[in-house]
């Protein structure tokens, strides 16, 4: 059995950490409230472009606009979001791991890699993916120039020819303790035709051309800003209920060491007024 002074000691640093994931819990807690208002401003004008362009596009020849032209899949990129940080459970381990399957079924070698946070960045280099550029250091202060920033660049490489499709592997953010990664195609755009459609006529100024070459690099923004928005509150909650699992475990060590401390304490106490009653005893004799 430990002595008392190791026991006191373990219990005072299990508080201290105790105290620090609890700091952490209410961060994690204040950041996911801001993250999901995020989340509701944007859903309105997202859901608008979405409607505009899923009414539009059918009427229309893809070869209308590059981004929406589909060709052979031969130069697959993968847009992948993790964070720049741990402590959040198995929330990058999750989505690491998914995208190396994914990656590993069509073949490294005929696959590009853009990571979004140092997490996907770090272990996709470590293991010699083909990692052609990376995003980090924002996530603290997340802006929707973010987004501009991101998507410039990939719908670049897009019609330079580097890529021939993209798409983007995210956690999209169902509530505190749940995350689900989702794959979406990203380029060329494809819309959802799940959804009903109003197929009345439009007219349209100054010309449909023009429409939708402000529309398209406008929604694929919009869809990024999403993609980021969605992986922060997942991450935030992730984040939230890995610190309240490690300080209920804390409190829970706390009670145990207790225990074993008062048990040891009165182990002491007992030996001695066992030596004392020996004492006693032998000077009668």
């Amino acid at each position: 059995m430990a002595n008392l002074k190791d026991i006191r000691t373990r219990i005072k640093t299990v508080k201290s950490i105790q105290q620090v994931t609890k700091a952490m819990k209410m961060v994690a807690a204040a950041k996911l409230r801001r993250a999901q208002q995020n989340m509701e401003q944007a859903r309105p004008y997202a859901g608008k472009i979405n409607g505009i362009l899923k009414n539009l596009l059918p009427s229309m020849d893809r070869k209308y606009h590059p981004l929406l032209s589909i060709r052979e899949s031969d130069k697959t990129g993968f847009i992948i979001v993790t964070a720049d940080r741990g402590l959040c459970g198995s929330f990058n381990t999750n989505i690491v791991r998914r995208a190396q399957q994914i990656v590993d079924e069509i073949g490294k070698e005929n696959v590009s890699l853009i990571c979004i946070g140092k997490k996907g960045r770090d272990y996709f280099k470590k293991r010699e993916y083909n990692v052609v550029d990376s995003y980090t250091d924002f996530w603290s202060e997340l802006n929707f120039n973010d987004a501009m920033k991101i998507t410039n660049a990939v719908t670049s490489r897009y019609l330079e020819g580097e890529f021939d499709q993209i798409r983007v592997i995210f956690n999209e953010f169902k509530n505190v303790a749940q995350q689900n990664i989702l794959e979406f195609n990203y380029l060329p755009l494809i819309l959802d035709d799940g959804d009903e459609m109003d197929t009345s006529d439009y007219l349209i100024e100054p010309s449909m051309e023009e429409v939708i070459h402000s529309l398209v690099p406008r929604h694929l923004t919009v869809q990024m800003w999403r993609f980021l928005l969605e992986s922060n509150a997942s991450e935030q909650g992730a984040r939230m209920t890995a610190m309240n699992n490690a300080t209920e475990n804390a409190g829970e060590m706390i009670s145990n060491l207790t225990l074993e401390y008062n048990k040891a304490r009165q182990s002491a106490i007992t030996n001695e007024i066992l030596e004392v009653v020996s004492g006693a005893e032998a000077l009668v004799q």
